[in-house]
């Protein structure tokens, strides 16, 4: 997708500029994505930002359900062996956690940057998987 007009923002049906309703659609999540999805009739910027915000929240729901359990279950399976494994796998842990959770922030900055420069900024899968939706 490209953009339209790479001048001014045009305006959505919600009545906001398409670049800030296209921006607001990230900042409350899922919720915020799915009620500017809606409420959006005209604005192929704000639907498509809006689809992908409530697929990368959900992505962001899984990885961290799934990340839950493999972390609960290495914790678990640490503790039996011996005490100097289970701070090694508690701090293995705590790295990739915050390896991920910077990772989501700077995916988070990035899409909320470039729906306020009114681009068609596409993640990898879920900005495909918008597009797909927001085109049917």
């Amino acid at each position: 997708m490209q953009n339209p007009s790479p001048g001014l923002p045009g305006k959505s049906s919600t009545g906001l500029d398409e670049n800030i309703a296209a921006l607001l659609s990230y900042i409350f999540g899922w919720v915020s994505g799915l009620i500017f999805f809606l409420i959006e009739k005209d604005s192929k910027l704000v639907r498509f930002h809006a689809m992908q915000s409530i697929l990368f929240n959900v992505a962001v729901a899984i990885v961290c359900f799934i990340g839950w359990i493999i972390t609960a279950v290495l914790v678990v399976i640490a503790a039996q062996l011996a005490d100097i494994m289970g701070t090694l796998v508690g701090l293995l842990m705590t790295l990739v956690w915050l390896v991920i959770s910077v990772g989501l922030l700077i995916t988070f900055i990035l899409c909320l940057v470039r729906a306020y420069q009114g681009k068609f900024f596409k993640l990898p899968f879920i900005g495909n998987m918008a597009e797909k939706i927001v085109n049917k």
